[in-house]
């Protein structure tokens, strides 16, 4: 099993959304919706619902704990209120995120999925990368990825010494894949390193931060740069090319 996750919002929709966007990138983790307010007879009113949230977090409880991200405050409230009532036990397992509902369910996904421990996940939400300026963080789909080989080049390596004793391994590739290091192939990159002995980073952001990846904005054609410090320094810039030579399993 994996920590599971409970996203809860004022609109249904939006914890609909959220929760069918986070899954195609963590595919084990459990993702549950508790969206929007009523009796169930009929269409969802905007607000947040104790017995929904109370539901959501049963359903999300596989035994490794659960992670609860809110929209506005008063969600955060009723999260609160369902957390009071919880068994001491169950209550021990949950956690409730201060954290960006989408960028921070992405990020705790992703975590998740690498099978981290529930304050781990947390971590993961609440760092998540947040930016309202798109010149400095473009989710999914870029410009850069619209205009192949236009933007930034990566950085150079660095040339600095290694720390002594340390595993060092480099490597450098092209992106084939149209559409180039979205969040799917971001995803990707960030779970299979998680589990790495190695300091790693990819055109000089943390490798397994799934937000900081989808912040570069590189689209087909433009160079992944990787280096890696630590025991399984080479065994993570062997992953990273063999995903990036294979284009992700999209179209190239």
């Amino acid at each position: 099993m994996s920590v599971g996750l409970v996203i809860v919002s004022h609109s249904e929709k939006i914890a609909e959304g959220v929760v069918d966007l986070a899954a195609q990138m963590a595919p084990d983790v459990v993702l549950a919706a508790a969206g929007g307010t009523g009796d169930g007879a009929g269409p969802a009113r905007i607000g947040t619902s104790f017995d929904r949230v109370q539901a959501a977090i049963e359903q999300a409880d596989g035994g490794d704990g659960v992670v609860i991200l809110t929209d506005l405050g008063s969600a955060v409230m009723t999260a609160e209120m369902v957390l009071e009532f919880l068994d001491p036990t169950a209550r021990e397992k949950v956690r409730l995120a201060h954290a960006a509902l989408v960028e921070g369910a992405v990020a705790a996904a992703v975590q998740a999925q690498g099978g981290s421990p529930v304050d781990d996940v947390l971590r993961a939400a609440e760092g998540a990368v947040v930016s309202i300026r798109p010149e400095e963080f473009e989710p999914f789909v870029s410009h850069a990825a619209a205009a192949p080989g236009v933007g930034p080049s990566a950085p150079p390596p660095s040339d600095g010494p290694p720390p002594e004793g340390e595993r060092t391994a480099r490597g450098s590739w092209t992106l084939p894949n149209q559409m180039g290091l979205h969040a799917r192939p971001a995803a990707t990159l960030a779970t299979g390193l998680t589990d790495l002995d190695a300091e790693i980073t990819v055109n000089g952001v943390d490798g397994k931060s799934v937000m900081l990846l989808m912040s570069l904005g590189l689209g087909q054609g433009r160079t992944v740069s990787v280096e890696a410090v630590g025991p399984d320094a080479q065994a993570a810039v062997d992953f990273v090319g063999r995903e990036v030579e294979a284009g992700f399993g999209e179209p190239t």
